[in-house]
């Protein structure tokens, strides 16, 4: 007998990675249900759809309608966007953890969230802190399937311009080259694959937590 189809939940569908994730959902026969939790909407119209708006930073006022099969957090800002430092704890920190927390509350046990590599809650860098501490919050609710995605940078099209980004895709495409072995968790890493990555980590069983960029790599080509 066939399995019944799934719905699922993406926080952050406006980003690079959410809406590349987004549209394989959309084109994939094991779901019958993509909901969007966001701040603006997509534009998208297609019957598996639906688009939920408002402020993610009080992710409670989707309470209602906060049920699905598994929930894929693609959440993340940069400082040059969020110079507060209030503000920028309460995005990369706040909603994947609140996130999680309703996880908990309605009986969701799969939840993919991004985080970076590099994080390390004991770290002098507040960016790789934030995410350290993230991790380790989500973990401790103790969700059956957790997976968190530590990709290095992140390349692909996106719709606003990040100079200092630019630079660094393409220094990386040099030494992409170089970073083999135990180095090569330290290769940029397409959106394109993390998407891949999270949706074959949602149907399959893995038994690691953390995935480093050279894993998520093998995953989208499994």
């Amino acid at each position: 007998m066939d399995k019944p189809a799934k719905t699922a939940i993406i926080l952050g569908v406006t980003g690079l990675t959410g809406g590349l994730l987004l549209n394989k959902l959309l084109d994939d026969e094991r779901y019958s249900g993509i909901k969007a939790f966001s701040r603006s909407s997509t534009g998208i119209t297609h019957p598996k759809y639906e688009e939920y708006l408002g402020n993610l930073l009080d992710l409670k006022q989707f309470s209602s309608k906060f049920t699905a099969d598994e929930v894929y957090c693609c959440i993340g800002t940069t400082k040059s966007k969020t110079p507060d430092k209030e503000k920028y704890r309460k995005i990369d920190h706040g909603i994947p953890v609140e996130a999680a927390r309703l996880c908990v509350k309605y009986n969701i046990d799969t939840f993919v969230v991004m985080s970076s590599l590099g994080a390390n809650p004991n770290s002098s860098v507040s960016y790789s802190k934030i995410k350290g501490e993230m991790e380790e919050a989500v973990l401790e609710l103790g969700i059956p399937q957790t997976y968190i995605l530590q990709p290095s940078l992140i390349s692909g099209k996106r719709g606003e311009k990040r100079r200092g980004e630019k630079i660094a895709k393409i220094v990386f495409a040099v030494l992409n080259v170089f970073l083999i072995g135990p180095l090569r968790k330290y290769r940029s890493i397409s959106a394109e694959d993390i998407a891949k990555a999270m949706v074959w980590l949602a149907n399959n069983e893995f038994r690691e937590n953390r995935i480093t960029s050279d894993k998520i790599s093998q995953l989208a080509n499994a």
